[in-house]
């Protein structure tokens, strides 16, 4: 199973470029353009991905190792960071024009599954709340717009990706513990070279009656979790190391993911809902997802004049239409840069 390697560039993180070198380092992003390389970086974690040619390189600020294509750590002069500006010796350039050279005949890699979340079920209604709507008392239960919204994603993923597993935790109005949930996303079987994405649907609700809008939720960066398996390594520093960029992968993969789905909601609501914007949390569907993992939450049905968007089914079209378009952007994305993806 390939882990998704989709770092936050440029525009997306308070990162500056200058052009200047700094004694016997130089400044990464110049030196990257100059080779044709591409230079993915977090500051969230201080992390960073190296591109080329179908090679990535995986590194931290500060350390003095680097991870190989996902397999094999080395060790390198460590990169520094100097007033929001990346530095990196004459030999970390070295080591990794020496991995880019050689010749990569992996077929790339590309989205396997789609697990589709829709929040609550059964005996669980999640929010709800009572409005008159077109002149009539109206209930309206996040369980039904949960799962109304995940059906009609489910239905264009399907039609769009034959070739990929279009999958739902629920199909019908069952209940499903949160654990359950998660140990859906984590059993599902995989090819080589195949990465899953997660997506749970929602509704949100407030004692303010004035609050109204959607979001996307992705995990925290400050929230630590195991994301590999125990029998990756025997050896327990390795494992560790692994596993820390692994999971700081996943959260900026992640942030990556729910900016997608906030483009796409945003073009198709226009101005019938207010943006809210994405934001960190550590739900425990996010957080218990062994592979990148997003929360949207599609209106406030505490709101009475987004209560009436909720239960129209030409509303829910625009929005099970703007999450698939996000995803759909994400999904090219990533597979026209064999699994190595960015932003511009």
């Amino acid at each position: 199973m390939k882990r998704i390697a989709c770092f936050c560039t440029i525009l997306f993180l308070s990162f500056a470029v200058f052009a200047q070198d700094a004694g016997n380092t130089e400044n990464l992003i110049t030196s990257a353009e100059k080779t044709g390389a591409q230079v993915y970086w977090d500051s969230l974690s201080g992390a960073g991905i190296l591109e080329k040619n179908g090679h990535q390189l995986s590194f931290r600020a500060g350390d003095n190792f680097v991870l190989q294509d996902y397999k094999k750590i080395a060790l390198t002069d460590a990169p520094e960071l100097k007033d929001g500006v990346l530095y990196v010796s004459k030999q970390f350039l070295l080591d990794a024009e020496k991995l880019f050279k050689i010749e990569n005949n992996e077929s790339g890699y590309k989205i396997g599954a789609v697990l589709i979340d829709p929040g609550h079920g059964g005996k669980d209604p999640g929010a709800m709340d009572t409005h008159t709507i077109k002149g009539k008392k109206v209930t309206v239960k996040e369980k039904d717009v949960n799962l109304a919204v995940g059906k009609m994603l489910y239905s264009r993923l399907k039609t769009a990706y034959p070739d990929k597993k279009i999958l739902m935790t629920r199909d019908t109005d069952v209940f499903l513990s949160l654990a359950q949930r998660t140990e859906i996303a984590n059993s599902v079987k995989l090819k080589d070279g195949e990465a899953i994405l997660y997506i749970s649907v929602h509704v949100n609700s407030s004692l303010d009656k004035k609050a109204s809008g959607y979001e996307v939720w992705y995990l925290s960066p400050g929230y630590r979790r195991t994301v590999l398996d125990k029998n990756t390594t025997d050896d327990k520093a390795l494992f560790e190391i692994m596993n820390a960029m692994t999971e700081e992968e996943y959260t900026t993969e992640s942030i990556l993911i729910a900016k997608f789905i906030m483009d796409g909601l945003q073009t198709q609501i226009g101005n019938l809902a207010t943006a809210r914007g994405i934001k960190a949390e550590e739900w425990f569907v996010v957080r218990n997802s062994n592979m990148p993992a997003v929360l949207v939450e599609v209106g406030f049905l505490s709101n009475e004049k987004e209560a009436a968007l909720l239960v129209d089914n030409s509303y829910l079209q625009k929005l099970s239409l703007g999450i698939y378009n996000g995803l759909a952007a994400f999904i090219t994305h990533f597979e026209r840069s064999r699994g190595f993806t960015g932003t511009k």
